[in-house]
């Protein structure tokens, strides 16, 4: 089993990063094929809107460090997405590549009972908010969920942490560890 997890914060020894971690030790320990790209140490563009990838090309044929990412995801079978949350959403750096996936629709995508070219796989999303509120911000996984089923993730799964960061409780709890240990275990099932 391949899992790639894409860490979409600037602060790379943090909270969203910690609990994707944990899930890829622990998958790793299960014997788990595991990579893990730092996004914000990359240098790429979002999508270019060319369509190049609905006229004739399968993939996204801008060339910078997202194609080498783009390529993990497409031979993965989980992938983990991990970010805090930025002015009520994810971060630039995963909106990014979120935004690179639509690479991964084939051309007839809003007719075609299977639009993805990647095939099923499994996703897990970390999102960590300062706020402590749970309402705030609870549209961001449906958001996304919704899209990413799309595009050939079929079952998808989040770990959320809310009132940790900076201006708060700036270390990750161990119940969310223990939550990212136990998808983990379900997931290279």
């Amino acid at each position: 089993m391949k899992i790639v997890t894409l860490l979409g914060s600037p602060r790379l020894k943090k909270n969203s990063a910690t609990i994707a971690n944990r899930f890829t030790e622990t998958a790793a320990a299960l014997g788990a094929e595991t990579r893990t790209f730092e996004l914000n140490r990359l240098v790429y563009r979002g999508c270019q809107g060319c369509y190049a990838c609905k006229k004739g090309d399968e993939h996204c044929v801008l060339t910078d460090d997202l194609t080498e990412v783009l390529a993990a995801v497409r031979e993965a079978d989980v992938v983990v997405l991990a970010s805090p949350v930025y002015y009520g959403d994810v971060t630039a750096q995963l909106k990014g590549f979120i935004d690179r996936c639509y690479s991964y629709l084939t051309p007839d995508y809003l007719t075609n009972p299977l639009p993805s070219r990647l095939g099923p796989k499994k996703l897990v999303m970390v999102l960590v908010q300062g706020h402590p509120d749970e309402s705030l911000f609870a549209d961001i996984f449906p958001r996304y969920d919704g899209f990413l089923k799309w595009m050939g993730f079929t079952e998808t799964r989040l770990i959320r942490a809310c009132g940790i960061g900076p201006a708060s409780v700036d270390a990750v709890p161990d119940a969310l560890l223990q939550q990212a240990e136990e998808a983990a275990r379900a997931l290279t099932a």
